[in-house]
């Protein structure tokens, strides 16, 4: 993997809007199942090149709260089997390798299998951790400042207390920067729910290419156009 060429200047955290898996499947009169399959492959390649370039945390969206209630049950269920079969095969392998993983997201409703596989790289020990892989499964924006408020009203914080360490504390992130970048693949602009309080500050790049086809030269490419921004934070 080639070095970008500022590496003073690189973002501690990065999120990816992996867009594209299906459209890729279409292309190539491919089941969509296999441009999950393909995208999986994408992931894994991106994930080591963003540890060699020195980031701290990638988080990806892997699969929002709208996809599982929109997306028919056969296209779910096929994600779902992916991702207990990519655990084994590639999720492990990550781990072993230095890859911390989060789940971000609501668990509650998913399949008793996948729950049980949260659990288990809950309590993984990461030996000479190189990088946080934070994966939104079930997750949406809005329902995770929802959550947040909830608990904060429940706690009976004083309300003329609340600020945005307050909210920054019952988020699933809690305890991590936001991200400096955030990278959508796919060709869309949008953030399609994602991060919505985390992304504030965040650049965003949009990229054409589908998230298959999303290689490490890619990746570099996104953080060098990051490097040439100029960061402002509404000075």
């Amino acid at each position: 993997m080639p070095t970008t060429k500022n590496s003073d200047n690189i973002p501690s955290h990065i999120a990816i809007i992996m867009d594209g898996n299906r459209r890729w499947a279409r292309v190539r009169n491919l089941p969509e199942g296999k441009g999950h399959e393909a995208g999986a492959e994408a992931l894994e390649k991106v994930v080591e090149a963003a540890s060699k370039i020195g980031f701290k945390t990638i988080t990806v969206y892997a699969l929002s709260t709208e996809n599982i209630k929109e997306r028919a049950r056969r296209e779910v269920l096929g994600l779902f089997g992916l991702m207990k079969r990519g655990y084994n095969t590639k999720l492990k392998k990550m781990m072993k390798n230095g890859v911390r993983v989060d789940i971000l997201g609501e668990l509650n409703g998913l399949p008793k299998a996948i729950k049980m596989i949260i659990e288990e790289v809950k309590k993984a020990y990461i030996k000479n951790e190189s990088i946080r892989l934070n994966i939104a499964l079930n997750y949406g924006g809005k329902r995770e400042l929802i959550e947040a408020v909830k608990e904060i009203v429940k706690e009976g914080v004083d309300i003329n207390k609340i600020s945005e360490k307050t909210i920054d504390r019952h988020l699933y992130t809690n305890g991590q920067n936001d991200p400096g970048l955030v990278i959508r693949t796919g060709g869309y602009i949008r953030l399609s729910n994602f991060l919505l309080w985390q992304t504030a500050y965040s650049e965003l790049y949009f990229s054409k290419k589908l998230w298959p086809d999303f290689g490490p030269a890619d990746l570099k490419e996104a953080v060098e156009w990051y490097q040439d921004q100029k960061r402002n934070f509404g000075k």
